[in-house]
């Protein structure tokens, strides 16, 4: 049966986009490389003095992992608000691969872009978990999210504290920052001196460089710019009770306690994502391995949380894909037709992507029908929602934007 016009776009606009991402790859990460080299020759040259440039520093030194081949940037790339550029292959982006070279992880690396304004991790009264870091909120705050990787056997891969402390002796430079910054003795004690490690790193996570707040959709809220019409429609769209019910779940305000809008409450959802089998398939899961999302938080260890992951902002998101916690989808468009699924809307039955139906969820129960429920919306409304999302990109990244 021959595929409806719309059908034929998309898969081309896929196979685009696939193929510019692996060179976009290629050139990100030749520049990301000199950029992480640069960014460390000046800080030493200029000695380190604020906590900000010492976390900016730490941010691209390889020698914090095992490997002594990765970095923070490398997950994290300030070239691409702070994704992973590279493809990988058949793994096409979705998840990382860790300083040896060979592990892949089987989550998404999320952006860091606007991390700042992610509240502490905790349950309200209601039982309803909010904040924190990763997927799963294990990670209560940003000092216990910068901890991780570093540590994490399969992305960093250094085996504990005092290994990440000898490192830093090593450096000169380091030597001279820390006590000046920290105290005189601050690299004696290795939980000490990890704990300054942490709070430069995180300092560094809470400046300009990644919450700008200059987006086109910024920019219009100070009259500096205008959106399109059809920009204005899908930003109608995203936030009036009685269209696509966007905000519902991608607004955080009246939760943040900021003027400025996160796009995201914070909260975790089941959404029925199912599994991304290529991804399984490079790295070597069992295949009966299910990802339980937030129940795999100590904090939150209860079957009423199973499925259930952290709604990302949606800051950058034209520009941060793959999509969903696993990264199992390519484009922006499927990402927002598989929130549809649920609704009569044209195409919202069908994964354009694979021209199939969606497969099953990897967690089927506990999905979240009532925040997925949405009145009916044409094609027209679709394109005019993604446009708006598009208008959320940080203006350094808008010549990354596809039209």
């Amino acid at each position: 049966m021959p595929r409806k016009k719309n059908e034929v776009k998309a898969s081309r606009s896929i196979s685009a986009y696939r193929a510019g991402r692996r060179l976009v790859f290629i050139g990100v990460m030749a520049a990301a490389s000199v950029a992480s080299a640069a960014i460390f020759r000046t800080a030493a040259a200029e000695s380190l003095r604020t906590p900000i440039e010492l976390g900016r520093a730490l941010f691209g030194d390889r020698n914090l992992s095992l490997s002594r081949k990765q970095n923070c940037v490398s997950c994290h790339s300030p070239e691409l608000a702070f994704t992973d550029p590279r493809a990988l292959g058949d793994v096409q982006g979705a998840v990382s691969r860790g300083g040896d070279g060979l592990s892949l992880g089987d989550r998404n690396s999320p952006s860091l872009t606007y991390v700042m304004m992610t509240p502490s991790f905790n349950l309200s009264a209601q039982n309803a978990a909010i904040g924190g870091m990763f997927w799963d909120g294990r990670a209560r705050t940003i000092m216990d999210q910068v901890r991780e990787p570093i540590l994490n056997p399969i992305e960093m891969g250094m085996p504990d504290e005092a290994s990440v402390v000898a490192r830093l002796l090593e450096s000169t430079e380091y030597r001279a920052a820390f006590p000046a910054i920290f105290g005189p003795r601050v690299l004696e004690s290795t939980p000490k001196a990890f704990a300054a490690l942490q709070t430069a790193l995180a300092a560094y996570l809470k400046t300009t460089d990644f919450a700008p707040f200059d987006s086109k959709y910024d920019r219009s809220l100070r009259g500096e710019a205008s959106l399109s019409p059809n920009e204005a429609k899908g930003r109608d769209l995203f936030f009036n009770t009685d269209g696509a019910g966007c905000s519902r779940c991608h607004s955080s305000v009246g939760v943040s306690g900021s003027h400025h809008d996160a796009f995201t409450n914070f909260r975790y959802f089941n959404l029925g994502v199912p599994e991304n089998i290529s991804v399984r398939a490079q790295n070597g899961s069992d295949v009966r391995r299910v990802d339980h999302g937030l129940m795999q938080n100590p904090e939150a260890n209860v079957a009423a949380f199973d499925g259930e992951f952290k709604v990302p902002t949606l800051r950058n998101v034209a520009i941060t894909g793959p999509y969903m916690h696993n990264g199992v989808f390519q484009e922006l468009r499927t990402a927002v037709l598989f929130h549809l699924r649920f609704s009569e809307s044209d195409g919202s039955k069908v994964n354009p992507e694979t021209n199939s139906e969606w497969r099953r969820p990897e967690v089927a129960s506990n999905i979240a029908r009532a925040q997925l429920g949405m009145r009916m919306l044409s094609d027209a409304d679709i394109d005019a929602i993604v446009a708006f999302l598009k208008t959320l990109t940080d203006k350094s990244y808008e010549r990354l934007i596809s039209n």
